[in-house]
């Protein structure tokens, strides 16, 4: 399945006039992941078009709330009309958020959906569960019988359980065939196929350091569900150091370029690719419509948030999983 190809809202017109003047926020998690550089490029273009001035900050690492909250704090002094916020600290942040709507600013989750949901005006992602369904059903498929026996590594984001992590961790299980325990955090399963979780703070040394600890546990190890490309990257290097780099099957979520040239490369086996330059741009175009008349943006139909699309990735389509080539996903990469 390729993208979803969305509408616009109506910023035309009337609400490109209201738009000038008006200021709007960016807040992301950090600005060195190429993921959030993508995203603000989308947010920037947008603002430009339509006149919005847009100012935007990062945590210095994932998992930085105190700084996100300066930001937002300086969002309300400032007067801004929308907030557009990838929150590291899911739960610790709808203090702020709370605070940002009530002066009357429009809050819009990108990518991370908050806990609670409801706490932003909307969130604007990729179905991550379905992200990580995907991916799931995808290996139970390649392996086939096998996958009755598998061992899985589980390569997480963060201790702190963020939304986004929990729903890809989960939606991998399932999509492979694993039984839930509670949906709403990860670890909790009694499937004997899970070797353990790690977290990778979503990088690739995270990634390395997190996949040797997974294989002094069971060396044997043959499929690998990670956060993030980086992190895949870096399990595949401690696969190599132990010369298992060619017989454990790595998936993965993001879509960037370097995680699909991964896939070509045959580092990652498939990966769920996520649109981040459209979730900013709608985000901003979310703003504009608020700004000019007080339209607030509403969920995809049957979700329960705003789904910017999501598509697998793999040169290895398998039987009942739907999937695009490298090829189409290099063309709609991002970083």
């Amino acid at each position: 399945m390729g993208a979803t190809i969305l509408g616009s809202f109506a910023v035309a017109g009337s609400a490109m006039a209201a738009a000038h003047g008006v200021s709007a926020c960016l807040i992301t998690k950090t600005d060195t992941n190429p993921f959030f550089v993508k995203m603000r490029e989308g947010a920037e273009a947008k603002a430009a078009e339509l006149g919005i001035t847009l100012n935007s900050y990062a945590g210095k690492i994932d998992g930085d709330n105190e700084t996100q909250v300066a930001a937002i704090e300086t969002c309300i002094a400032n007067g801004a009309k929308g907030i557009l916020l990838t929150a590291s600290d899911t739960s610790g942040i709808v203090p702020s958020v709370r605070q940002a709507r009530d002066a009357g600013i429009l809050v819009i989750a990108l990518d991370t959906p908050l806990s609670p949901l409801e706490a932003a005006d909307m969130t604007f992602a990729t179905d991550n569960f379905l992200a990580g369904e995907l991916i799931g059903k995808w290996a139970a498929a390649k392996l086939g019988d096998a996958a009755a026996d598998a061992k899985i590594g589980m390569l997480d984001l963060a201790i702190s359980q963020p939304t986004v992590g929990v729903l890809r961790d989960q939606g991998f299980l399932q999509g492979f065939g694993i039984e839930l325990g509670d949906p709403n955090m990860w670890g909790d399963e009694e499937d004997p196929r899970i070797v353990g979780n790690d977290v990778t703070a979503g990088n690739e040394e995270g990634g390395r350091t997190a996949m040797e600890n997974l294989l002094a546990q069971d060396p044997m190890i043959n499929v690998v569900y990670t956060i993030n490309e980086p992190a895949a990257a870096g399990a595949y290097e401690a696969l190599k150091s132990i010369g298992r780099e060619n017989d454990v099957l790595i998936v993965s979520v993001d879509g960037g370029c370097p995680g699909v040239q991964n896939v070509a490369d045959g580092v990652i086996g498939a990966t769920s690719q996520q649109y981040p330059l459209l979730m900013a741009s709608k985000g901003i175009e979310a703003i504009a419509a608020f700004a000019a008349d007080g339209t607030k943006p509403a969920a995809t139909d049957g979700k329960n948030f705003f789904d910017t699309g999501v598509a697998l990735v793999t040169d290895q389509p398998a039987d009942g999983v739907e999937s695009i080539s490298v090829a189409e996903g290099m063309d709609l990469c991002w970083g």
